[in-house]
C-alpha cells in the first residue's frame, strides 16, 4: 500500500503576482521555446506590449509605434495618451489593475484583463517603463519583477505616450534568438487589421492600405488566384476571399480585435458555415460543403466587447456574443456574408462563374479520390496496428498539460538505426517518431491521388492527421531528422515538397523545422564538446589543452542515443522552413524540383558545398 504523504498548513503557499507568473509561465505565454517558432513565448512577450500600443491608436491615440530589437533587447514606444504618471508602476506590477475594466477608456481592445504587461514584467531580467504625458514623464525599472527604481516625475518636452524596454529572463528563455521574420510578420498583421497604423521595425516603416485585401495578396500571389479576391467590410467586421489554384486545403487567417486567433474559434466556425450557405442560396444547389471550401484563401476580422478567449494567449475565440446591442456572433457574421457576398456575386458574374468551376471540379475530384481513400484508410488503420513506422508519444492520451501540447514534435527519420536512436532518447511524453523506409517519392506535379496511392505518404498523412487540413494537426512541430549528407539533403527537398504541394499551410504555420544535429564531436579526457560547423570545431579545438579526440558524425545512426538525448532535448536546435517572399509555391517548387536549370545548379553548389566538404 502507498505511503500517505503528510498534507498540513505548512503545505499551503501564496504567491505573489510575479512569483505566479514565472512558476507557471505557460499559463501566460503559453510554450517557451528557443525562438525558432512563432508561437514562441519571447515573441508573445513583443504581441502583449504591441497589444497595449495598438489598442491606444484603435482609441484615436497615436498613429505611429517604434519596435527596436537588437539582439536580446526589445523597446517599444508609442505616441498614445501615456499611462497615467500616478499609476505607472500599479499598471505594470498589480493584477487587476488597468485601464482596460473601464469600457469608457478601451473599447474592443485585445488585452482586456491587464495580466499581459505585467507577464512581460515578470518574465524580464530587466524591464523599463517610461511614460510621457501633461508635459511631465514617468520612469520605473525593474528586474524578474521586483521594482529597482521609482524615479519622481519630471518635466519633458517629448511627446507623450508609453516605452517599453525589456530584456528576457535568460533563466526563463535559456538560449533564444529573436527571427526578424516572425516580428515582421506579427507587425504586418496589425498593420493590415488596423488601416492607417505605421510600424517602424528597427527603421523600416510598414503600414496597409487596403486591409485584409493586402493580407491575401501577401499570402497567394495573383497568377494562382482562381478570381480576384473579394473584400468585404462593414463596421466591426471585414472579409477577405479567393480560391487557390496551386494548394488543396482551406487557408484560414481569423482576428478579434486586433489578434490573430491562430486557433480559430467561434467567429471563424460562423464564417465558414455562412459562407457555405451563402454559395448554396446563391447557385440553388445543395453543394458538398468541403468542395466549397476547397483550395479557399481568407481572411476574416471582427470586434467584439469584452471578448472571451480560450487562453491568456489569446489563440482562439470563445465569445458567443458580440456584445454593445448586436447578435450573436453567429447571426452576425452569417447576415454579414449572406448579404454583402451574395450582392458581390451578383454583380460580378466573371467571380461567381469562377466559384462555381472550382466547386464542379472539387466535386469530381472528390469523387474520383472517394474509393481511393477509403481504400487507403483502411490500410493506414490496419498498418498502424502493428506498425513500427509511427512511434507515438504520450501526448495524445488526453493527460497532458497544454503547454506539453504545444511542445508536440514528431521527427520524421530516414533508416532503422537514426530512428532508433531518436526513439530511445525521445521525450515519450511528447516526441513521437516516424520511420521512412528509403527515399520518399518526388511528388512535385502530382495530384492529390498519388498521397494515397503511396505508402509512405498516406501513413505519414495518417500519422499527422491532415487528410482534412491542418485544423486536428496531432503535432505542433514537425521535424525533418535526417543525415547532412547528399542523400539526407535530396530527403529533406523531397519531404519539403511533399508538404509544399499538397499542404503549405502547415509550412505558412509555422510547424515544419529542420533538426540541426552536430557534425563533429570534439572531447579529451575531462571535457568534450559537440560542433555543428567546422568554426565550432577549430574553437573547441582550441579550448582543449591536450591533443583532441576528433570524431565526424557522417550519419545520425552513428550517434549513441545517450548523446543524441542532448540534441533533442532543452538545447535542441531547430531550423525553421520558411517560404521565400520573392517565391510563389508555384515558383519554388518549379526552383528546387522542376528541370534542372543553371539558376538551380548554382544554387546547389553554393549551399551544399560545406557539407560537401566536410563529408569529403
Amino acid at each position: 500500500m502507498a505511503k500517505i504523504s503528510q498534507y498540513t498548513e505548512d503545505n499551503i503557499r501564496s504567491l505573489d503576482w510575479k512569483e505566479h507568473i514565472r512558476m507557471r509561465p505557460g499559463m501566460y505565454i503559453g510554450k517557451l521555446g528557443d525562438g525558432s517558432s512563432s508561437d514562441d513565448g519571447i515573441y508573445i512577450l513583443i504581441k502583449e506590449v504591441l497589444d497595449n500600443s495598438v489598442d491606444e491608436f484603435v482609441m484615436g491615440a497615436g498613429k505611429t509605434i517604434e519596435i527596436l530589437v537588437k539582439e536580446n533587447r526589445v523597446s517599444i514606444r508609442d505616441y498614445g495618451r501615456g499611462i497615467p504618471l500616478g499609476k505607472v508602476v500599479d499598471v505594470v506590477s498589480k493584477m487587476n489593475t488597468g485601464g482596460k475594466y473601464d469600457s469608457r477608456a478601451f473599447k474592443k481592445s485585445v488585452g482586456l484583463n491587464g495580466v499581459g504587461i505585467k507577464a512581460v514584467n515578470a518574465l524580464s531580467g530587466y524591464f523599463k517603463v517610461q511614460s510621457i504625458r501633461d508635459d511631465q514623464t514617468k520612469i520605473a525599472e525593474f528586474e524578474l519583477g521586483n521594482l529597482i527604481s521609482d524615479e519622481p516625475n519630471l518635466a519633458s518636452t517629448l511627446r507623450k505616450g508609453t516605452k517599453i524596454t525589456f530584456v528576457p529572463d535568460t533563466g526563463i528563455f535559456k538560449k533564444f534568438i529573436y527571427r526578424s521574420e516572425y516580428v515582421e510578420k506579427m507587425i504586418k498583421n496589425y498593420v493590415y487589421l488596423n488601416k492607417g497604423l505605421t510600424i517602424v521595425f528597427n527603421g523600416e516603416k510598414y503600414s496597409s492600405e487596403n486591409g485584409l485585401k493586402d493580407l491575401l495578396e501577401e499570402q497567394i500571389n495573383k497568377e494562382s488566384m482562381q478570381y480576384p479576391i473579394i473584400h468585404l467590410h462593414d463596421e466591426d467586421i471585414e472579409v477577405a476571399i479567393t480560391h487557390s489554384k496551386a494548394q488543396y486545403s482551406e487557408d484560414y487567417h481569423s482576428f478579434v480585435n486586433g489578434q490573430h486567433t491562430t486557433q480559430g474559434g467561434t467567429h471563424q466556425n460562423a464564417f465558414r458555415a455562412a459562407l457555405v450557405k451563402t454559395i448554396r442560396d446563391f447557385f440553388g444547389k445543395n453543394y458538398d460543403a468541403s468542395d466549397i471550401r476547397k483550395s479557399i484563401v481568407s481572411a476574416i476580422s471582427i470586434k467584439v466587447m469584452e471578448p472571451i478567449f480560450e487562453s491568456q494567449t489569446k489563440t482562439k475565440l470563445g465569445s458567443t456574443e458580440m456584445g454593445g446591442g448586436l447578435p450573436s456572433v453567429n447571426v452576425f457574421i452569417n447576415d454579414f456574408i449572406r448579404t454583402k457576398l451574395d450582392n458581390y456575386l451578383h454583380k460580378n458574374p466573371d467571380t461567381a462563374a469562377s466559384i462555381q468551376r472550382k466547386i464542379v471540379q472539387a466535386e469530381r475530384e472528390r469523387k474520383d479520390l472517394s474509393g481511393i481513400r477509403k481504400l487507403a484508410r483502411e490500410r493506414a488503420k490496419k498498418v498502424s496496428l502493428h506498425n513500427k513506422k509511427l512511434r507515438d508519444c504520450r501526448v495524445h492520451l488526453g493527460d497532458m498539460k497544454k503547454e506539453e501540447r504545444l511542445n508536440s514534435t514528431l521527427f520524421i527519420t530516414e533508416g532503422d538505426s537514426a530512428s532508433g536512436s531518436i526513439t530511445k532518447s525521445r521525450n515519450v511524453k511528447t516526441q513521437a517518431v516516424f520511420s521512412l523506409r528509403g527515399k520518399p517519392l518526388n511528388s512535385y506535379g502530382k495530384t492529390k491521388k498519388i498521397v494515397y496511392e503511396n505508402e509512405e505518404f498516406n501513413l505519414l498523412q495518417a500519422a499527422l492527421n491532415i487528410e482534412d487540413g491542418i485544423e486536428n494537426l496531432r503535432y505542433n512541430n514537425i521535424v525533418i531528422a535526417t543525415d547532412a549528407d547528399v542523400d539526407g539533403m535530396h530527403i529533406r527537398l523531397l519531404l519539403i515538397t511533399f508538404f509544399l504541394q499538397f499542404f503549405p499551410e502547415l509550412i505558412k504555420e509555422g510547424h515544419l523545422y529542420i533538426l540541426e544535429t552536430p557534425l563533429f564531436r570534439v572531447r579529451d579526457k575531462k571535457d568534450t564538446f559537440y560542433c555543428y560547423s567546422e568554426s565550432e570545431k577549430q574553437t573547441a579545438i582550441k579550448k582543449l589543452r591536450g591533443k583532441p579526440e576528433i570524431t565526424r558524425f557522417k550519419g545520425l545512426g552513428e550517434i549513441s542515443p545517450d548523446e543524441f538525448k542532448y540534441f533533442i532535448g532543452e538545447d535542441i536546435r531547430l531550423e525553421p522552413v520558411m517560404l521565400d517572399k520573392t517565391m510563389s509555391i508555384d515558383e519554388m517548387l518549379e526552383f528546387y524540383m522542376g528541370k534542372n536549370t543553371p539558376e538551380r545548379q548554382g544554387f546547389i553548389i553554393d549551399n551544399l558545398k560545406v557539407e560537401l566538404d566536410l563529408i569529403e
